[in-house]
């Protein structure tokens, strides 16, 4: 699988732009605030979308205009396939695959794997557990549909039960047994979540610490913790425990929605005692194997987006990725830097087809 061509009408500060890819190697390079990360931006929207940088679809829209447009002509298996997205302020975002309205966005996810690497992944580090649940999800959902429909139902479970606590509090009153109907759903829903993901770090915490091992030359050993109020009682349990106090808080206050991945290297936070180049290191093997991790279960390469990274990387770091490159397993790649020659002399090194573009 790979982008063979994309084409933005209106998206972030481009007007109107076309490009024709090569299947492995495609290089952005220019000044910084050209639209390097934004063309690489597109291209994750037509995997998942929505952007990697910016959650309020309108603001991708150009300034002064009234819609955005993304297509890009894919040859998947030797079949042309045209994925498209497009907004339009005051209306829903569509997402039409060879012309043809998808109903549920969830629907594609998964359908055109891909990774991103950034300096904003940095996030999955220094912020809230939020982003790291996220990171997990992301994983999952592009190589088991039920996973993601099962997180959906949960989600949307989770702000029933929250608005009747609100509602409760706003009319001083309470009732137990409406309240129960949804903790019997959460419940359900919850311990499928709980078991997916139990069962996915098992998996991905050794794939992590290989490409950890190789990026470190195995200075430090890494490990990531399922972090879970699962893990100790039942989503049931749980719910009856905490009820006084989701009465006060007018939210719920347990389940899978507080899961958080602990960090560590050598049994040390990664966010209070890692030090810069052990963080970046940390980030780029959790990427890499998240792309060695769908792979193995799509049987589908992933396409890899590489944002403004080796900028920030020493130079074992850059050739750590372009083993990557020279390895069977490599797919399409898309890179974004400031410096053309520095990318150009990355990327023949490398001993495959490449492209420049200058923005």
């Amino acid at each position: 699988m790979y982008l063979e061509k994309l084409s933005l009408l209106n998206f972030k500060n481009f007007e109107s732009q076309s490009f024709d890819f090569q299947n492995k190697i495609n290089c952005f390079v220019g000044d910084n605030g050209i639209g390097k990360t934004n063309v690489l931006d597109a291209i994750y929207y037509l995997s998942f979308g929505k952007s990697y940088f910016n959650p309020v679809a309108t603001q991708n829209i150009r300034h002064y205009q009234d819609f955005f447009m993304i297509e890009g002509t894919y040859d998947i298996d030797a079949r042309k396939e045209s994925i498209v997205c497009s907004l339009k302020r005051g209306q829903k975002k569509v997402i039409k695959r060879n012309d043809k309205e998808y109903e549920r966005f969830s629907d594609h996810i998964g359908y055109l794997p891909l990774v991103i690497i950034s300096p904003a992944d940095r996030d999955l580090i220094t912020e809230g557990s939020d982003r790291r649940r996220k990171f997990i999800d992301s994983v999952i959902s592009q190589s088991d549909k039920s996973y993601l429909k099962t997180l959906i139902n949960y989600n949307k479970v989770l702000s029933q039960r929250n608005s009747l606590l609100k509602y409760f509090a706003a009319n001083r009153t309470f009732d137990a047994l409406n309240l129960k109907v949804y903790d019997e759903q959460l419940e359900k829903y919850g311990m499928e979540i709980y078991d997916k993901r139990k069962a996915f770090l098992l998996e991905f915490t050794t794939i992590f610490a290989e490409r950890y091992q190789t990026i470190s030359n195995g200075k430090e050993s890494v490990s990531l913790s399922y972090k879970t109020q699962l893990n100790d009682d039942s989503l049931t349990s749980l719910l009856e425990k905490s009820v006084e106090k989701d009465r006060v808080l007018q939210y719920t206050s347990v389940g899978v929605h507080k899961d958080d991945l602990l960090f560590e290297i050598d049994n040390f936070s990664v966010k209070k005692f890692g030090s810069q180049g052990q963080q970046k290191s940390f980030l780029i093997a959790l990427k890499l194997a998240q792309f060695d991790f769908i792979k193995n279960q799509s049987n589908v390469k992933p396409i890899l987006l590489l944002d403004d990274i080796f900028d920030k990387l020493d130079k074992n770091r850059v050739l750590q990725i372009i083993d990557l490159v020279n390895q069977d397993d490599f797919g399409q790649l898309f890179i974004s830097d400031t410096h053309a020659d520095r990318t150009e002399e990355v990327v023949k090194k490398t001993n495959q087809s490449y492209q420049i573009f200058k923005l």
